[in-house]
């Protein structure tokens, strides 16, 4: 892999703190590559052979049974998936795609297994990332049994607003049927969804929203940082 990707590698929590040779050594094995939109990079149920790094583009991490499909996480730059089953030595539990033009590192799991034996660094920023994970994993659950479909849309928006930098008009970042998946329901129903949130001031337009009431969207969703904030 061209070295010029290194630096930006090294901006990753996982691997900042670990030691160069081992960072050298896992970067030896690994390599770089380019794929078009709409590309299945992984399948659920097939052995983890690799971790992958998204240093461009995005990607969709989904799952199906049955005949359904739902979307689970969008992974943007920098950051790695799926972790957990590289380092159990496991089987994807889900799937991805990229969603455009997206260019994956992709490091052999058992040079990352390998590491985490001897470099106890390594190993303590993947078990503070795993914990980081599982944190969020138990914050989507909560959201899904806590919530209804109403609630879980106003508090989605409230969030997408935050990263708007609290804007009161923003665009969608996924699309409404992604969207529909990731919250637990069909697109007809998130079409009701959107329609409902009229009464607490929510427009929406396409992909643009505008809130133009926000205390009263607040008091409907009842945002809580120990279901919303993922950053801790």
């Amino acid at each position: 892999m061209p070295r010029s990707h290194f630096p930006e590698i090294r901006t990753l929590e996982l691997f900042q703190a670990m030691q160069e040779d081992h960072f050298l050594s896992l970067m030896r094995g690994s390599y770089v590559q380019n794929f078009p939109p709409q590309i299945e990079l992984i399948n659920e149920g097939d052995p983890s052979d690799f971790l992958h790094i998204v240093v461009s583009g995005s990607v969709d991490l989904f799952s199906t049974w049955n005949g359904r499909e739902t979307s689970m996480a969008t992974v943007h730059p920098v950051s790695t998936f799926i972790l957990a089953a590289t380092i159990k030595d496991a089987p994807y539990l889900m799937s991805a795609r990229t969603l455009e033009k997206s260019r994956i590192v992709l490091v052999p799991s058992q040079d990352v297994r390998a590491v985490f034996d001897i470099d106890p660094v390594f190993a303590h920023a993947i078990v503070a990332e795993l914990a980081q994970c599982y944190r969020s994993v138990v914050k989507t659950t909560k959201n899904l049994k806590l919530r209804t479909s109403l609630e879980r849309l106003a508090n989605y928006l409230l969030r997408q607003q935050t990263h708007a930098e609290g804007a009161a008009e923003f665009d969608l970042a996924i699309e409404k049927r992604r969207l529909a998946s990731f919250l637990g329901m069909t697109p007809e129903n998130l079409s009701r969804a959107f329609k409902g949130l009229r009464a607490y001031g929510v427009e929406v337009e396409g992909i643009k929203v505008h809130i133009s009431d926000q205390q009263d969207l607040e008091r409907f969703a009842k945002p809580s940082s120990l279901i919303d904030d993922y950053s801790t």
